[in-house]
């Protein structure tokens, strides 16, 4: 059953018999369009240990992102194998969805052609998708034996609203947030929910915005408590502090190879961080953060991977159209980048050789160990690197700043070989994390595969980053102050292992 709809908040609820769409022309738009697609599912609750969820029910909308409105939206429920044993009345109370309803459903393999269309090569959105919704999207595909829908970006905007919006809701779920802000009660099914989710990050996007726009006055002490790990995509991370004695987990899941489609001393002598800056900077931050969980897994490159939309190859940099941009923070200070012809300065180089892996000894505020590995860099790279380094300290002198400088360029043995170090950021949710670098593997035969990880381990990638490999590398430059420390820190976005 399809239902065409003018405005979104006339689309009818889920049919029982099936599914109903809600959108321009009622015909659902193929798959790797520009929309965002935020997405919900609905599943039975295991009633024992080894028992998975059974899905119920998925509702999306395609949001444009440009104008933040619903261009299409799609719901269904679905038939589980055994609707009996599936929906338990502990099933019911979560989302009122009763085995009546879902018996005269459609199987998830008569509508994964539909979903799959919505989700292929778009952006996902949704709260908590790393962890619960794109897990339940794989298990439905892998059931019916087709490959799943693969994302051009993720945005969870469960770890982003704690992160930058802070616990002022409580928990942060969906009816903490829809009640804070006076948006009603959350329903619990799939095409409300994402309605609700894309709300929720407007009203919090928007307080974030009057709170950046009038400082003096509207201003927000202790937004994000201080013990949740924050994703080092503006830049920032705490300055580690060495716990030789510190491991990480030895029962990590193994990463699987899938071809699919988030600066300072060496080891011996310590690990260079930059710290937090004030967590009220995360006001002026949203926006930006939005567009650093994208996780691109898409990119394709060539043989020789200098094939990445946006990074530079260091001959093709022109130092005299180097600059460093200072913008004021209001009362917090200012925020300085590197530019290239007034465009975010990105960087790739190739074949870079790994000097030292992931280390466990040096950790954040929350004890999880701070990932990054050092690399040898050709000289063409390093006169680069050097040169934004120098404007970039002349800069922080010029404003006062009495910190003090770290080089971004270490030189170390007897042929003083410049090396750097690369940073792999990470987003948390709740109490798992994912890398927002994306990391690949490169073939001998030139192929190369994205590596999917289901969580950060530091042992995993200590095993992959090993000394003497070499790397394909891609990477931004993040201008910090912090705590008497200053300098550039070198951000990985794309990393690609050559295989012996």
């Amino acid at each position: 059953m399809a239902t065409a709809s003018d405005s979104p908040a006339s689309a009818p609820a889920p049919d029982p018999a099936g599914a109903t769409a809600a959108l321009e022309g009622d015909a659902l738009p193929g798959s790797g369009g520009p929309e965002i697609a935020f997405f919900d599912v609905e599943t039975s609750v295991p009633q024992r240990a080894g028992q998975g969820y059974a899905l119920l029910e998925f509702g999306a909308i395609l949001v444009c992102p440009r104008r933040l409105v619903e261009v299409a939206s799609y719901a269904t429920l679905v038939r589980p194998a055994d609707p009996a044993s599936a929906v338990s009345a502990a099933s019911v109370r979560c989302n009122g969805i009763t085995r009546d309803a879902v018996s005269g459903a459609p199987p998830f393999r008569d509508v994964a052609d539909a979903v799959y269309d919505l989700l292929n090569g778009r952006v996902w959105a949704g709260h908590n998708i790393v962890r619960f919704d794109s897990a339940r999207i794989r298990e439905a595909f892998a059931e019916i034996g087709r490959p799943p829908p693969e994302p051009k970006g993720l945005i969870d905007t469960l770890p982003l609203l704690t992160q930058r919006f802070g616990r002022r809701a409580g928990d942060m779920k969906m009816a903490s947030l829809a009640n804070y802000f006076g948006l009603g009660k959350q329903r619990h099914r799939s095409l409300d929910d994402v309605r609700m989710n894309l709300e929720v990050l407007k009203y919090c996007a928007t307080v974030l915005f009057l709170e950046a726009s009038l400082p003096e006055v509207l201003t927000v002490e202790n937004l994000v408590e201080r013990a949740i790990t924050r994703s080092r995509a503006n830049g920032s991370a705490s300055p580690e502090v060495p716990k030789p004695e510190a491991n990480s987990s030895t029962d990590s899941s193994k990463r699987q190879r899938t071809v699919c489609p988030a600066d300072g001393v060496l080891p011996e002598g310590g690990n260079q961080g930059t710290g937090d800056p004030s967590t009220s900077r995360e006001s002026v931050e949203l926006v930006s953060h939005i567009e650093e969980m994208k996780l691109d897994t898409t990119t394709q490159m060539d043989a020789s991977s200098s094939g990445y939309s946006g990074f530079l190859e260091p001959d093709d940099i022109s130092t005299e159209y180097i600059k460093i941009s200072v913008a004021p923070l209001h009362q917090f200070g200012r925020r300085s980048s590197v530019q290239h012809k007034d465009s975010p300065l990105q960087l790739c180089s190739a074949g870079l050789k790994v000097q030292f892996g992931v280390s466990t000894k040096f950790l954040d505020n929350a004890g999880r160990p701070k990932l990054n590995i050092v690399v040898d860099i050709p000289e063409n790279l390093s006169k680069v690197l050097e040169f934004c380094d120098d404007l970039a300290r002349r800069s922080s002198q010029e404003s006062g700043s009495t910190s003090e400088w770290r080089p971004l360029v270490k030189k170390y043995g007897y042929v003083n070989r410049p090396t750097v170090r690369l940073n792999i950021p990470t987003i948390v949710s709740g109490d798992s994390a994912i890398y927002s670098t994306d990391i690949c593997q490169k073939e001998p035969s030139g192929n190369i595969q994205k590596l999917v990880f289901s969580n950060v381990d530091a042992t995993e990638l200590d095993s992959l980053f090993v000394r003497g490999s070499k790397v394909d590398a891609f990477f931004s430059l993040e201008v910090y102050d912090y705590q008497q420390n200053a300098g550039i820190r070198l951000v990985a976005k794309r990393l690609v292992v050559h295989s012996n």
